[in-house]
């Protein structure tokens, strides 16, 4: 099985598939070709063409397939668990502060309300 971790780059020939297991809050960014884009649970569905960027809405499995020749990178991976720090005790308040704000900056917003 793949790792898709910040910044991986996934290169897809015409018709390829590739299976995105639990990436909700990372953003897919085409940097060539058209991609078909499902997500696991949810009847709607996504294409994106080189520039484009959208945000994995939710975990489960999402599903990619390339309508041609296609490049994507996956940027801003949902961190599952804090990231551990050598030398830094779990108990610390450093480590407490850097986990709030990784689950605070990890969590998409809701209820936002875009300025009049």
């Amino acid at each position: 099985m793949a790792c898709f971790q910040h910044g991986t780059l996934v290169e897809l020939a015409a018709r390829d598939v590739v299976t995105l297991p639990d990436l909700r809050s990372a953003t897919l960014r085409v940097t060539r070709g058209t991609l078909w884009i499902t997500q696991e649970d949810d009847p709607q569905e996504v294409v994106l063409r080189a520039g484009d960027n959208w945000v994995v809405e939710r975990n489960g499995l999402t599903v990619v397939e390339a309508q041609d020749d296609a490049i994507f990178c996956v940027v801003g991976r949902h961190l599952e668990t804090p990231i551990a720090t050598r030398g830094v005790s779990a108990r610390s308040p450093w480590t407490r502060m850097r986990n709030a704000a990784a689950a605070f900056l990890a969590s998409p917003l809701r209820g936002a309300v875009p300025y009049f």
